[in-house]
């Protein structure tokens, strides 16, 4: 276990060393992304009856910089790894395959976390609002940092330059995110893109995350739980049966 928690602390002191990079950009991102969308179209888009539409951009853009940054820790430090020649040191360390999922999902998950409460005390700041079910929050929080972490560690097993790693980033995970209803309501599509939309796990993390803030959703949270969670474990086996094989990690 010692071995699991050094590799844990590793992962994790890795972001939080150049935290100005990792957590307060995000956390920059969003706001602007807050002043600008919320400015131009307070007015002119209708969500959810007695909620604004600054209000109803919040926790979306607090869940789509949980899973962008989560993606992102555990894909980039294990192509770094992987291109430095440090990654043989992981393997040849007493771990087990669960134990190097885990020591990577974790710190994906603490990075994730830390973004998300970054962006939400920056924007509880400036727009005061209560959360109506904070469980509900953390579940989602918790799955979408899972999952997406999970993603990250099968795109660094994948990946052998950074060009491949960058190609899951910009056409797999931003257009996911930026089109899972973190800017508008998917009631507000016509029906073949709210179709498409349910296709899109994405959306129910987002979706389900809104609900724990203002107890309204598109859909009903434990359906958006179920969903995810199925996503998530398949994912982790995936990861898992990645790491137990010693794909593209061993040559």
């Amino acid at each position: 276990m010692s071995a699991f928690y050094t590799l844990l602390y590793k992962e994790v002191l890795r972001f939080w060393k150049v935290s100005l990079q990792t957590i307060v950009a995000p956390m920059v991102t969003a706001l602007l992304y807050l002043v600008i969308f919320g400015s131009a179209l307070q007015k002119h888009m209708q969500v959810y009856p007695g909620v604004s539409y600054t209000h109803f951009l919040i926790p979306g853009l607090i869940m789509m910089s949980v899973l962008q940054n989560a993606f992102a820790n555990s894909a980039t430090s294990l192509i770094q790894s992987k291109l430095n020649g440090n990654l043989v040191f992981v393997l040849m360390a007493p771990l087990g395959a669960w134990e190097i999922f885990g020591a990577y999902v974790l710190a994906s998950v603490a990075r994730g976390a830390c973004v998300g409460l970054s962006v939400y005390l920056a924007t509880v700041w400036f727009f005061p609002f209560g959360i109506a079910a904070p469980l509900y929050s953390a579940a989602f929080i918790l799955i979408g940092a899972t999952l997406l972490g999970t993603l990250g560690l099968i795109a660094g097993i994948y990946a052998e330059k950074f060009d491949q790693m960058m190609s899951f980033q910009n056409f797999l995970i931003a257009p996911l995110t930026l089109l899972a209803g973190v800017f508008y309501s998917i009631h507000s599509l016509p029906p073949l893109w709210h179709a498409v939309s349910r296709l899109n796990p994405f959306f129910y993390l987002i979706d389900g995350f809104r609900y724990g803030f203002f107890g309204i959703s598109d859909l009903a949270p434990i359906t958006s739980l179920i969903i995810t969670g199925a996503c998530c474990a398949a994912l982790a086996c995936l990861a898992l049966r990645l790491l137990s094989s010693g794909y593209k990690l061993r040559n």
